[in-house]
């Protein structure tokens, strides 16, 4: 969990990262400008890790 955190959080635009184990998700804000949930979501691959999906809620 932390792992990733971290790994999502040294992403460049990434502002704030959570894990939240028991529903299998993370939540992150990021500049869209910087990066993008793809991105994000290579990152949960790139540690092994499988990602079913990706969603964007966009903050007003």
């Amino acid at each position: 969990m932390q792992k990733i955190e971290h790994a999502v959080s040294g992403v460049n635009g990434v502002s704030s990262v959570k894990v939240l184990f028991n529903a299998a998700k993370l939540k992150a804000q990021f500049d869209p400008a910087a990066t993008d949930a793809d991105k994000l979501a290579d990152v949960v691959k790139g540690l092994g890790y499988e990602v079913e999906s990706v969603k964007v809620k966009e903050l007003a």
